[in-house]
């Protein structure tokens, strides 16, 4: 083990930092959404996530890769979601091995009445306790993360530029 790059003290106590800050914020995001909506965050990203896609309607394969989730556990979370009548899973016509979900017209409603709540607790717990310098800074380090993890970003490049406002209220 002598090529191991062990973390120098300035190191240690910035990934304790960061691990702790990560989760007590994302505990404090499922615990405000289970309180308030009933839902796991993950339930929540699905449903933001087809909120944002035209027609509100996503692969299978497409909804689990941009969620970094197992297709299993993203079927199984649709599922769950079907069972509410918030989504809705049809075959897709150009492939006959691959399927759609869609966002019903009863999801979008239940995400428009969690987001205002979710995007509250995101400001409370993120945001007002930064900077707009320390936000900036927060963006470029996550975006070098995501690059340096991952062979393409969890939202689309031109997320910003593509969310419609009813996406933008509800996405938080």
């Amino acid at each position: 083990m002598s090529d191991t790059r062990w973390l120098d003290d300035h190191e240690q106590k910035t990934w304790r930092s960061f691990l702790t800050a990560t989760r007590l914020f994302f505990d404090g995001i499922e615990r405000q959404l289970q309180q308030d909506s009933g839902l796991p965050h993950a339930y929540y990203e699905i449903l933001v996530r087809l909120s944002e896609a035209p027609g509100r309607t996503l692969r299978m394969s497409d909804l689990a890769s941009t969620s970094l989730s197992s297709r299993s556990r993203i079927s199984h979370a649709v599922a769950r979601l079907e069972e509410n009548g918030w989504v809705r899973r049809r075959p897709c016509e150009h492939d006959k091995r691959g399927a759609l979900a869609e966002l019903t017209d009863a999801g979008m409603a239940g995400l428009r009445e969690a987001a205002p709540r979710h995007v509250e607790s995101v400001r409370r717990g993120l945001f007002d306790a930064l900077s707009p310098e320390q936000v900036a800074a927060l963006r470029d380090i996550s975006d070098t993360l995501v690059g340096h993890l991952s062979n393409e970003p969890v939202w689309p490049v031109a997320d910003d530029q593509a969310r419609t406002r009813t996406g933008r209220e509800a996405a938080g």
